[in-house]
């Protein structure tokens, strides 16, 4: 028995920052778009919890109680009575450590999974209810799409969106730690942080299809702190818009770049380009948006049963 999800990347198209509140968070205004990069996840009966992974950069993904996964099916497991031996297999395509929501998506992709090994017939409602408890990113990756996220980024509404807009994604050596570069962020601004807010001009650009217009309003107030801690992410920057690129910028808290680009041609030219200037380590050419969570295969408790 098993079941697998796939699940895709997140770009954050605008990432403002608020205040930080007193729970620890920062208020967040964040519109996500999906991107065709996806983790595929896979649960299945054994000896006790415990996940595997393969792919790119896999040793960078903590085996142990801090990989989000885990975590995922033992929350599954304690609100559902079961018990939550399993190995989880992930193979990794999103960029880890790249601000793209690759661990987050792991979860989603987990919770999707378990509810169909067990066969627990959880509602939407109650399986976004889990993400949110997991991680800020979390609810995004299950439902995909577009979305505007709030409060500190859980509480989401989604976004009407037309046409397909293309990405080139430079993957940058190592990783940025999310909570370090918050911190950098609040020692940057040093108290001075506006409320957040979407731009009207982005969000009707999503829903015309508009990728120029949409060029003109990305942003991202995590970039000037992931720019402080790794200064070469300029240069990545400077070298895709330079290819012709849209627009740039860091990827949620980076070090992952982003390249909004006209089209499939556009994306093959630049990536090109980021590859020959040496400033990132490989590149990945996406579209968005792109679906949430999905079962891609499962035979399951439940087929079992009938």
């Amino acid at each position: 028995m098993q079941a697998t999800a796939r699940v895709p990347a997140k770009v954050n198209v605008r990432l403002g920052v608020g205040p930080l509140r007193a729970d620890g968070f920062h208020e967040l205004v964040n519109v996500f778009l999906a991107v065709g990069l996806y983790d595929t996840v896979t649960v299945m009966p054994a000896d006790r919890l415990r996940v595997t992974c393969s792919g790119d950069s896999t040793d960078q993904v903590p085996l142990d109680a801090k990989n989000l996964a885990i975590r995922a099916a033992a929350l599954v497991a304690e609100r559902t009575g079961r018990c939550p031996s399993l190995r989880i297999h992930i193979e990794k395509n999103i960029p880890v450590a790249g601000g793209m929501a690759g661990g987050s998506a792991d979860a989603a992709g987990t919770l999707l999974a378990c509810d169909a090994l067990w066969g627990t017939g959880m509602s939407r409602a109650e399986l976004l209810s889990l993400c949110a408890e997991l991680g800020s990113d979390v609810p995004f990756a299950l439902i995909g799409g577009a979305a505007i996220g709030t409060g500190r980024g859980e509480r989401l509404r989604p976004v009407a969106t037309t046409g397909t807009f293309h990405w080139v994604f430079a993957i940058a050596d190592g990783g940025l730690s999310t909570p370090t570069v918050y911190q950098e962020h609040d020692r940057l601004a040093r108290g001075t942080v506006d409320p957040p807010s979407a731009p009207a001009e982005l969000l009707a650009a999503l829903r015309h299809g508009d990728a120029a217009a949409m060029a003109d309003h990305l942003g991202n107030d995590l970039q000037p702190a992931a720019l402080s801690l790794r200064s070469s992410l300029a240069d990545t920057l400077e070298a895709g818009t330079a290819a012709g690129a849209l627009a740039a910028l860091v990827s949620g808290s980076g070090p992952t770049t982003a390249f909004l680009v006209k089209d499939q041609e556009s994306a093959r030219h630049v990536a090109a380009a980021l590859q020959r200037s040496g400033t990132c380590r490989m590149t990945r050419i996406a579209s968005s948006p792109a679906p949430g969570a999905t079962l891609v295969g499962a035979d399951c408790l439940s087929d079992r049963l009938t």
